[in-house]
Order: C-alpha cells, then structure tokens, then sequence
C-alpha cells in the first residue's frame, strides 16, 4: 500500500522550507560580520570621545 500524505502539513513544510531558504539568502546578501559590527562600534566609540574631549570645562 502507498504511505498516506497529510497534505496540510506537506504544504505547510514547504512553506517553511521555502521561508527557512529565503532567509538563509538574506543573510548573505544583507547580513553584517561581527568584525564589521565591531569595527563601527569601534568607530562611533572613537568619535564619542572625541566630542566629550572637546567640550570646553565651564567654571561658575
């Protein structure tokens, strides 16, 4: 006899099949590395200091 197929939950599967897919190509097209990550918090983290290092000291 043949296997018996739900088909709602066959289609369901494909659907996340095919989710789980587009994601995975999102990523690589989109998707940042840690060292970039790190690099432009690095950056930002610099130009903090800068700005708080040029703030002029106000004595009352």
């Amino acid at each position: 006899m043949a296997e018996i197929i739900n088909l709602r939950l066959a289609r369901k599967a494909k659907t996340r099949a095919d989710a789980a897919q587009k994601a995975s190509e999102n990523r690589a097209k989109f998707g940042r590395t840690g060292a970039q990550k790190a690099a432009d918090k690095a950056q930002h983290e610099r130009h903090e200091r800068a700005l708080d290092q040029a703030k002029r000291d106000t004595d009352d």
